[in-house]
């Protein structure tokens, strides 16, 4: 094998473009790592915040079966959310966020909004944009987040639905 992974004969350009500068590679890599270390911290404070919002007790059993992990799981984390100040526990009353939970909770349920009305506008169904919005709004940057929202504000779902009519004459 070559130093490649190629297998030998001619190495085809796969990369048509030129590699980044590693600075600008480097960024990139720090928000994915940031972003894989922030999503699970924000998947269990929007899902206490919506358990609440929808008038439930947000308790450590429900939290498990929603994110479909086991209850010992939660409660390392329900452990770690309080030491950063993101939680309250009371004994037999369930989950409370504090107010720094409330706002990342609504900053997350933020961005995941944006993000599934984006696909939904793409032509995605519901069920994948769904899907799909959990994964990425913790990846997409501010940027990106204005970029989307300004495609929506501009008709971007009315101009894919007339693309895709012209697309299939």
């Amino acid at each position: 094998m070559t130093p490649a992974g190629h297998g030998g004969g001619p190495r085809r350009d796969r990369h048509p473009q030129p590699m980044p500068d590693a600075d600008m590679q480097s960024a990139g890599f720090r928000q994915a790592r940031l972003a894989r270390k922030t999503a699970l911290i924000e998947d269990y404070v929007e899902l206490i915040d919506d358990l609440l919002n929808d008038g439930q007790e947000a308790r450590q059993v429900d939290i498990a079966a929603r994110l479909g992990v086991s209850q010992p799981t939660v409660a390392k984390m329900l452990v770690r959310l309080e030491a950063d100040g993101l939680v309250t526990r009371r004994p037999y009353r369930g989950i409370f966020l504090t107010a720094a939970g409330r706002d990342m909770a609504a900053l997350s349920r933020a961005r995941h909004h944006t993000v599934e009305r984006f696909l939904r506008a793409l032509g995605v169904s519901e069920a994948n944009a769904r899907i799909d919005a959990e994964g990425m709004e913790h990846y997409v940057g501010a940027e990106t987040l204005d970029a989307f929202r300004h495609a929506l504000d501009a008709g971007l779902a009315a101009f894919m639905k007339t693309a895709s009519t012209h697309r299939h004459d």
